[in-house]
């Protein structure tokens, strides 16, 4: 598997300031140089660590999840206590690097396309033990339960290990790979990794109620974002407003997969938060 890793850094004063950036009230396109140097966070109990936020809860921007892509030195950097919201779960994929993630006194080893569930309330720890960095993206919720149902249990596995599935009729050009049963409606989240082969796409404009969050892992393509055909490419970041059309083709030479964010299997609220 080939996954993006943001380089850091700062463009060159040469470099031509016109860029693919939107903003709008549909979607948002956050090319990958956007995640430079001057552009990352920090977080308070993470040792070695630094951060770029991609979503938030935010009026007129995203409004059921957050998202960051996580930076952590080697040498032992990372958290013995990063779970600061009980009401969060959270999904880790990891891009680069290795590293050893706890989960309420179980370890379990981390490496490129180790995907991990981390449900509300548990208790996690996070330490980077290898010799590079490790990166990983960062998806948190508020976990919104459910009469009769559980909360779901935590779990790590590895995108290598799990088949991707063939979307109907498109013999193998358009695939996805679900970390998660589709029937169990104890998640109110679903992350993905959505693939392409040269020349596959999206045939249809997608309307429907959830809430996208799209990482470009590999390859490129062009997206329908409302009424926009906008050219990504790997390491952008695209958020899309519910309702917002969605379509797309994959570019090619090789294939075109992202890392996708949805919300699911709940009602819809009728009140504002």
């Amino acid at each position: 598997m080939t996954y993006h890793v943001p380089r850091g850094g700062l463009p060159p004063q040469t470099a031509l300031t016109t860029d693919r950036a939107t903003f709008t009230e549909a979607y948002a396109v956050i090319p990958g140089r956007t995640l430079s140097d001057i552009t990352t966070s920090y977080l308070p109990g993470w040792d070695g660590t630094r951060l770029w936020v991609l979503a938030r809860p935010l009026s007129g921007f995203a409004e059921t999840f957050s998202q960051y892509v996580v930076e952590v030195a080697p040498g032992g950097g990372g958290s013995h206590d990063p779970a600061t919201d009980p009401d969060a779960e959270a999904v880790l994929f990891v891009v680069a690097g290795t590293g050893a993630l706890d989960i309420e006194g179980a370890e379990h080893p981390l490496g490129p396309g180790s995907y991990a569930y981390l449900a509300a309330g548990a208790a996690w720890a996070l330490r980077n033990q290898g010799p590079d960095v490790l990166c990983f993206h960062w998806i948190r919720k508020a976990y919104e339960r459910a009469d009769g149902l559980e909360v779901p249990e935590s779990f790590v596995t590895r995108e290598q290990d799990v088949a991707p599935v063939d979307m109907p009729g498109t013999h193998g050009a358009w695939s996805t790979t679900r970390f998660v049963d589709v029937a169990d409606l104890r998640h109110d989240m679903h992350v993905n990794v959505v693939s392409f082969e040269p020349g596959g796409s999206i045939p249809f404009p997608e309307t429907h109620v959830m809430e996208h969050g799209l990482y470009v892992l590999e390859g490129k393509a062009v997206y329908l974002l409302n009424r926009d055909w906008v050219e990504v490419e790997a390491g952008d970041f695209m958020w899309l407003r519910a309702f917002c059309p969605q379509a797309c083709y994959a570019g090619g030479p090789g294939p075109f997969r992202y890392l996708l964010y949805k919300d699911v299997n709940r009602h819809v609220r009728l009140t504002l938060r």
